[in-house]
């Protein structure tokens, strides 16, 4: 039988994004709600985030992109982010964001496939959004500069403030309240995830599926504390997510939003600006993927700043292991949980609640509004305490996958249960991640495909077979190589030059870290498909003896 959450239901708000987080009663917030950690004078209050929502929107309008239809974000983080996402998703229309890493390919990849309309491009990506816009078909006049500052026009592309209408014109714009019905079907967000096989796919979440998932989580924030989310101490988070992930805008931008949380907003991640920003402006909660605990218990920078005001660190994104959670969490006293979740959940459905100390590595209970069911590879239920493929259905499971049916219908039954790929023990509700049916690679939260980076080694002339697998070093995963050689390039082609011709293809999460090893055959089943459980096994046999040369590697 599917387990259902200990927590039962809660209310979850049946409208649209922007009436959620802006539709009550009392106005928004003047409080400093989005502030640039670099230049504190730079910030936005809810207020301000309204406003400009409403400017932006004029703007669209006049270009014509119509509801459904795509608007894609190239940018680093900055503090006018959450200004393009909630004004893309409030008014109808989709927002897509491209990993600011991404090569000329991986960006037109994504545009054809999402259709997008218009470009917001922060100026230094500038060169690449044009490249890629012209591949995909998209006019110049459609690429707008996106910065938190004014820009002046290059190589023939404004700011996107030229675009935008006036405050007056703003005030007078509103938004269209959505019915329920609405708001479950209308695509939010496409966010580009590989699922449990394959190559990248948009992952379509609803304005139900984000308000879901918001309201879930802030239940099981303040499940275990004796406060709730109208009435606790004041919060400081520090905002380095990514926000074109999904973990980064459910955190950063919709939950902040929600609670009225001030959050320092990193435009890339560094590990000193962001120890000096938990020091300088006394960080109380940290949301983080497991690297970045691996560098606060191992670096040595960590010793020069006072991280005192840290109370709690939620990881998720990727597995922790219970070992070093705990050092973490001893060391700097704080308590560090975990969560469950993926990009196809719209971020979560399983949390540690909130305040309670865990020493045991689970990644928490069901979110409320939430079932599971846990499969052998037979597709029979396990018993508790036996490993089986997890099984999510709930008001946070994606709609579909754009534009992709034979994906969506190999991912998600007619009946609404979410294959996720994950293998998982449950003991008296509690759950425990203990592996992985699914290909993916999960480089600083990442995902990484394997049949992404095998096709592209396969378009290198001297390559016959290529496999690919992640490896494990010093607590992190990379990806490594099988490759078969063609004869002619045999003892010619070395690692190196394999490695150095990936770097112009893919982004920097996606090369081969974890190195290339050079096979006479990719193993194969008779059906062709790579046997990865071998691969699996290599990977495992060769990590001892990459471990030394490992930083060398980075």
């Amino acid at each position: 039988m599917p387990f259902s959450s200990v927590f039962g239901n809660i209310d979850i708000p049946q409208t649209d994004i922007l009436t959620y987080v802006f539709g009550s009663d009392s106005p928004p917030s003047d409080q400093p709600l989005f502030i640039d950690a670099e230049n504190t004078q730079l910030s936005l209050s809810a207020k301000q985030v309204l406003q400009w929502v409403k400017r932006l929107n004029v703007g669209l309008d006049r270009l014509g992109v119509k509801p459904g239809e795509a608007v894609m974000m190239f940018s680093p983080n900055h503090i006018f982010v959450p200004v393009a996402y909630l004004s893309i998703v409030g008014s109808g229309r989709v927002f897509t964001a491209a990993n600011p890493v991404y090569t000329v390919p991986e960006i037109v990849h994504q545009l054809k496939n999402t259709e997008a309309k218009t470009i917001l491009a922060h100026p230094s990506l500038l060169q690449s959004a044009i490249a890629a816009a012209e591949k995909a078909g998209v006019p110049k006049s459609r690429i707008f500069q996106f910065s938190d500052t004014q820009e002046s026009p290059k190589n023939g592309v404004r700011d996107w403030r030229e675009m935008i209408g006036s405050s007056q014109e703003g005030e007078s714009w509103t938004w269209k309240r959505m019915s329920p019905h609405e708001a479950a079907t209308t695509v939010a967000t496409v966010n580009f995830s590989s699922g449990t096989t394959g190559l990248p796919k948009g992952v379509c979440v609803s304005h139900h599926n984000l308000i879901a998932n918001v309201e879930q989580t802030i239940f099981m924030k303040y499940k275990g504390k004796k406060f709730n989310r109208h009435n606790h101490p004041p919060e400081r988070w520090v905002g380095f997510l990514p926000l074109y992930h999904a973990y980064g805008q459910l955190w950063t931008m919709l939950m902040a939003l929600k609670l009225n949380i001030s959050v320092y907003i990193m435009k890339q991640f560094q590990y000193e600006p962001f120890l000096q920003v938990i020091q300088d402006f006394k960080i109380t909660h940290l949301h983080v993927a497991p690297p970045i605990l691996v560098m606060l218990h191992k670096r040595p920078e960590t010793d020069k700043y006072d991280l005192s005001s840290v109370q709690e660190a939620l990881c998720g994104a990727a597995p922790l292991s219970k070992e070093l959670q705990n050092d973490v969490a001893k060391r700097f006293n704080m308590l560090v949980y975990q969560g469950w979740g993926m990009t196809e959940v719209t971020c979560g459905a399983l949390h540690v609640p909130g305040g309670f100390d865990d020493a045991s590595g689970t990644v928490g209970q069901l979110d409320p509004n939430t079932e599971c069911k846990m499969l052998d590879d037979d597709g029979k239920e396990v018993q508790e305490g036996e490993p089986g493929e997890l099984y999510i259905r709930g008001p946070q499971v994606c709609l579909r996958y754009w534009k992709n049916e034979p994906a969506t219908k190999e991912t998600i039954c007619p009946d609404g249960w979410l294959k996720t790929g994950d293998v998982a023990v449950q003991k008296k509700g509690w759950f425990w991640i203990v592996d992985r049916k699914k290909e993916l690679i999960k480089v600083n939260a990442l995902q990484v495909a394997p049949a992404e980076l095998e096709a592209v080694l396969l378009e290198n002339d001297d390559v016959a077979d290529a496999a690919v697998v992640g490896i494990t070093l010093h607590h992190e995963e990379w990806p490594r190589a099988y490759v078969a050689l063609k004869d002619h390039a045999k003892g010619k082609i070395t690692e190196k030059q394999l490695q150095n011709w990936m770097k112009s293809r893919v982004a920097k999460h996606k090369q081969l870290i974890g190195g290339v090893q050079f096979v006479d055959e990719v193993p194969k089943l008779a059906s062709g498909k790579i046997v990865r459980k071998l691969l699996k096994e290599w990977a495992k046999r060769d990590a001892p003896r990459l471990e030394n040369t490992f930083q060398a590697r980075l």
